[in-house]
């Protein structure tokens, strides 16, 4: 990938954090002089220096070196990922489980490498493993009808029938919700999954 000069990036996040020059400085053990020159694009962080920096800002060295200063650029990697993340749970067409165990290897994967992501994918997986939970709870609840007090022909139909005609349904729900979401996610808007049972906070 293509290097740049971290200068700016630093003095961001330092920004960001609240931080004076003095005080980034003393936790990554280096002379204000240094902390100056490299915020005026003076001279460039490299190797110890950089390490220090990052890890006094809690990033990688790599956040630094690889990915562009524009915040733009840092959206649109994470924007990315997050296409991708909701694209992915189609797999529940394939398998049902698969709408929740693909998402959450891409997210645990990437968790630690893309800032941001926890929430917007915890709540796809939510609903994804809520999505499944109605499927089983709509074919027990069918199957012993009985027990629930519902009459056995709804519209003239079996069991069996209202079983296989609210599997579409569920799947068309699902599929429409990942096709929205993934608009909002293109447009940069937040995404809406709902309604959900929240199983991971």
């Amino acid at each position: 990938m293509k290097t740049y000069n971290p200068g700016k990036k630093i003095k961001e996040l330092r920004n960001r954090k609240g931080l004076s020059q003095e005080e980034l400085a003393e936790q990554a053990q280096l002379s204000l002089r240094t902390v100056q020159r490299i915020e005026n694009d003076e001279t460039d962080a490299r190797g110890d220096t950089l390490k220090r920096l990052a890890t006094a800002l809690n990033i990688t060295p790599e956040d630094l070196t690889e990915l562009p200063f524009e915040p733009a650029g840092i959206l649109n990697h994470s924007r990315n990922f997050l296409l991708q993340f909701n694209l992915s749970a189609l797999s529940f067409i394939i398998f049902p489980m698969l709408g929740i165990a693909l998402p959450l290897a891409l997210w645990l994967s990437n968790r630690k490498k893309i800032k941001d992501i926890d929430k917007p994918c915890k709540r796809l997986i939510n609903f994804q493993i809520s999505w499944c939970l109605a499927i089983v709870l709509t074919a027990i609840v069918l199957f012993n009808h009985e027990f629930f007090h519902i009459t056995s022909s709804i519209l003239n139909l079996g069991v069996g029938e209202l079983i296989l005609l609210s599997m579409p349904l569920f799947y068309a729900i699902n599929f429409i919700y990942i096709v929205f979401n993934s608009v909002l996610v293109y447009n940069t808007r937040q995404i809406f999954y709902q309604p959900a049972v929240p199983f991971l906070r």
